[in-house]
């Protein structure tokens, strides 16, 4: 079983490198029960569906299994079974003291948002933080991909 550590953070823009080579997402989710999250991601020129189970009580980890489809296969799921559940953004991948961060610029409804977000081997890691992580939100659930599908951070005043 796969299993995905990572913490999340907000971002100073005003503090962040020059970012380049970025690539565009699109992720949409499927109507679920509250503790499973359905997701097809259309990440450049491919297609992918992923299965999410429920996250630690500290946000921190959850079981994830994530398969390549094929591009057209994700687009008619987008199309089909979350049209309105979407989620747009642009990820730079950024290597800081050595650590690989994530870097996702949100577009349409959650427009203004960058969030960073780091994986782990270990919960209990210890990260050297740059100057541009502004603060924690991991296991904030507003800041879940899903809910911001749901209810985007521009909707939030």
């Amino acid at each position: 079983m796969g299993v995905e550590i990572e913490r999340k953070f907000l971002v100073r823009r005003d503090s962040l490198p020059v970012l380049s080579g970025g690539f565009p997402i699109r992720q949409g989710y499927l109507p679920t029960e509250e503790t499973i999250t359905v997701r097809t991601r259309i990440m450049g020129k491919k297609g992918f569906v992923t299965i999410k189970g429920k996250s630690s009580d500290n946000g921190l980890s959850r079981s994830e299994f994530e398969y390549e489809i094929p591009l057209e296969d994700a687009e008619a799921m987008m199309a089909e079974f979350c049209p309105s559940l979407v989620v747009e953004k642009i990820r730079y991948v950024v290597t800081e003291n050595n650590r690989r961060w994530e870097i996702d610029v949100f577009g349409g409804e959650n427009e203004g948002l960058i969030l960073a977000e780091i994986e782990l081997e270990d919960a209990l890691e210890e990260i050297v933080f740059p100057d541009w992580i502004e603060s924690e939100v991991t296991g904030d659930v507003r800041f879940y991909n899903k809910r911001l599908a749901m209810n985007p951070w521009k909707s939030w005043g």
